[in-house]
């Protein structure tokens, strides 16, 4: 009995000094979460094909992102597009009296709501940067210059045909319109800077090449 006392005894300092410990523990301030976060958010980078995606710290986010001040192709393709889907919605214009089919008037109502919104952007974007639509002294781009643009007699023949007609030849001529669109925007995000209007650039070739496969099973 003596010893067994005598061991209960000796283990109690040691356990009145762990609860000490925990008791000074328990009194320490909660970590300074706000200093943690004072850079912002940490950002996650999409991976390459076949890899994870990483978690970047804001300042790496942000030596990554880098320099993307417009260069000579971002503003020339925003002047470009803006007379492209200024065409296709001329073209869109003449369907509802025209047209025969009512898919055919439905996409279009589709085009017509879609790159509206889209010329408003570009000019947008222009102003932003300083960017006059056209260059001083320069009357516009030449439509032959632009890829899938119809030409002044083939936009005759349109406004002259009706029904069935007019159904074909509109589908004609704006798929072609659309494949040089996918053509200028592919073209732009090979050769320009700027971050925003590569998003432009990926919205157009994603919709278009959508209406495309549309437009051919309606031909």
């Amino acid at each position: 009995m003596f010893f067994r006392r005598q061991s209960r005894l000796a283990l109690a300092p040691a356990a009145l000094a762990a609860l000490a410990v925990l008791g000074l523990a328990g009194c320490d301030p909660e970590p300074d979460t706000k200093a943690a976060s004072a850079s912002g958010p940490s950002v996650i980078a999409p991976g390459k094909p076949g890899e994870d995606n990483r978690t970047l710290s804001p300042e790496e986010a942000a030596a990554q992102k880098g320099d993307d001040s417009p260069n000579s192709a971002d503003v020339e393709y925003a002047r470009m597009m803006i007379q492209h889907h200024t065409q296709a919605l001329e073209m869109t214009e003449l369907v509802p009296k025209r047209a025969e089919s009512t898919k055919t008037k439905k996409l279009a109502e589709r085009i017509f709501a879609a790159q509206g919104p889209e010329i408003d952007a570009m000019r947008g974007w222009l102003k932003t940067h300083g960017e006059k639509e056209q260059p001083q002294g320069h009357g516009g781009h030449d439509h032959a210059t632009m890829p899938g643009m119809a030409s002044a007699t083939q936009l005759k023949n349109l406004r002259a045909a009706e029904g069935k007609a007019f159904d074909q030849l509109f589908l004609t001529l704006m798929i072609t319109h659309h494949e040089g669109a996918v053509t200028m925007a592919t073209d732009v995000k090979a050769q320009g800077n700027n971050v925003q209007i590569e998003e432009m650039a990926d919205d157009v070739i994603a919709q278009q090449t959508s209406e495309i496969t549309r437009m051919r099973e309606l031909m």
